[in-house]
């Protein structure tokens, strides 16, 4: 069976990689099967490997390089097609889209799969069955994911790092290293199996004993700091140095075109759901997408509704479409009010989903009849600032939607006392795993950041996320209801500020790749 297996090619290079790459999704939320990476990493390495060795013998005048760029991208179209699949599910909600839902379920990942067959193509023609192959190979994926994050408008989705979500003790080190550090260790410590398959490599045991021993230490350190933090946490409420906040979670159905009457039944539900006390100093979190489409200037005659329920001792944020009409240009914001419906606050998005929001190379696609998938013509403008602001003696930090991604919008703040807040509308995916999977982000932030993370959700999961990454409270998926919470105002230790680490890390894999490379 083996044997039939490696030779042959269409097993080997297309469907086998394929599969592995399926199969990946079960390692992410909300399956959290993360020992299967254990065997998909060095199973990949080892194809890789074998292919390299058997091409330059049996096809040394024929271009082989091209059975590894295919290991690498059917692989990745594999991880993609099951890791993104559900990005499909938002073109049901517009006539004009509904019929490119095929079309894009085969496109995305036929496209992103073209970072893995690099990745494979760069460092395939090196492999050979050795130690400093496996950190070659590392050292490689661990760059391809970096690039997928930065280039164009960026999509770190599902690094392998976010496959240890459940697991809050290891993540810990987040916040020292950074994500992309850790996905690089992700990566290492998946690889580290092969070591056993190495046959002429006598250190198998000490270097499986040393992974092991950095992985148990790495759980004591973890331990630790949420142990801490818990105590540090409690030293606050009891000095009462904490604000109130209520997080509603309204669960409407996506619509678009909402009429007068539904913005105004829709209104009264979100205040319903607020569950109101005047006398409370409150901040209240509406999500993205509870006002389908609509601009902030079209509900000013709700005004009055606003100010009957709400009192002076309340701020309200909610999503809404802005309008600047010096510039002409319309923005998805994030905006905080008082009960007089007075904007105190305006965050505009920076990130801005690529078809989602706005349409590359609009001026040509336009022509076509094509058109952003969210309600309306045009594309919304992006955000020119990173803005926070300042309620109390804390700083709010505004993350609309898949903003929560980008830990590079939270290493820019500098600020020591923060509040992440992320606003959403998931209701775009339906009961697919895409809510989930959007969620274990919020996590990663906190942790990254040191800040309590607050998420509102209209379909998916509000929570309350503390600064070491555990859910407090949460709302799941098509959940209806509001979440209420006393929050410790606490200045944060430490915070990732920028991805250092993670090139001196990268730049080490190197110089030991070359270093056993020229030992040999």
């Amino acid at each position: 069976m083996i044997n039939f297996l490696l030779h042959s090619r269409v097993l080997l290079v297309f469907v086998i990689p394929f599969l592995l790459g399926c199969f990946s999704v079960f390692s992410f939320q909300p399956y959290n099967f993360t020992f299967i990476n254990f065997f998909i990493f060095p199973c990949l390495f080892f194809i890789l490997s074998y292919i390299n060795k058997r091409s330059k013998n049996k096809y040394r005048k024929k271009p082989y390089l091209i059975n590894l760029f295919y290991v690498g991208y059917f692989f990745g179209v594999g991880f993609f097609l099951t890791g993104t699949y559900w990005i499909s599910n938002s073109l049901q909600f517009d006539e004009f889209f509904k019929n490119l839902i095929p079309v894009t379920v085969i496109i995305i990942p036929l496209t992103l799969g073209l970072f893995y067959g690099l990745g494979s193509l760069i460092c395939g023609k090196y492999l050979e069955y050795n130690l400093k192959s496996i950190i070659l190979f590392c050292a490689t994926f661990s760059a391809v994911d970096y690039i997928r994050a930065k280039i164009l408008t960026g999509f770190p989705w599902n690094l392998w790092a976010y496959s240890w979500s459940w697991f809050n003790e290891i993540i810990q080190i987040l916040n020292p290293i950074g994500l992309f550090a850790f996905n690089l260790l992700t990566i290492t410590f998946f690889c580290m199996p092969s070591i056993v398959f190495i046959k002429k490599y006598k250190r198998k045991g000490t270097v499986l004993s040393f992974f092991l021993v950095i992985f148990f230490l790495n759980y004591i350190y973890g331990n630790y700091v949420i142990n801490y933090n818990k105590v540090n946490n409690q030293k606050h409420f009891k000095n009462n140095e904490q604000i109130y906040v209520k997080i509603v979670s309204p669960n409407f159905d996506l619509k678009y075109n909402l009429s007068e009457k539904e913005t105004f039944e829709r209104i009264k539900k979100l205040i319903m759901y607020s569950d109101i006390e005047k006398n409370k100093k409150t901040l209240f979190i509406w999500p993205e997408g509870a006002l389908s489409g609509k601009y902030f200037f079209e509900i000013e005659q709700y005004k009055k509704l606003i100010k009957e329920n709400f009192s002076s001792n309340h701020l309200i944020i909610f999503g809404i479409n802005t309008l600047d009409e010096k510039e002409d240009k319309f923005y998805n914001s994030f905006v905080l009010v008082d009960n007089n419906l007075n904007k105190k606050f305006q965050y505009d998005k920076v990130k801005l989903v690529p078809f989602g929001e706005f349409l590359p190379f609009h001026n040509k696609l336009e022509k076509i009849g094509l058109k952003k998938i969210t309600e309306g013509f045009g594309s919304f403008s992006k955000g020119t600032t990173n803005e926070t602001f300042s309620y109390g003696e804390i700083d709010i930090i505004p993350l609309i939607c898949y903003e929560i991604i980008f830990p590079e919008l939270i290493q820019k703040i500098k600020k020591k006392k923060t509040l992440l807040i992320n606003i959403s509308e998931d209701g775009w995916f339906g009961n697919s795993i895409g809510p989930h999977q959007h969620f274990s982000k919020s996590i990663f932030r906190a942790i990254e950041s040191d800040s309590f993370v607050l998420r509102s959700a209209n379909k998916g999961f509000s929570a309350i996320i503390n600064n070491k990454g555990q859910v407090i409270k949460s709302l799941k998926n098509n959940e209806t209801g509001s979440l209420e919470y006393r929050l410790p105002i606490i200045e944060k230790k430490n915070g990732n500020k920028n991805d250092l680490i993670f090139f001196v890390l990268l730049f080490t894999y190197c110089l030991i790749s070359l270093r056993y490379k020229n030992n040999d």
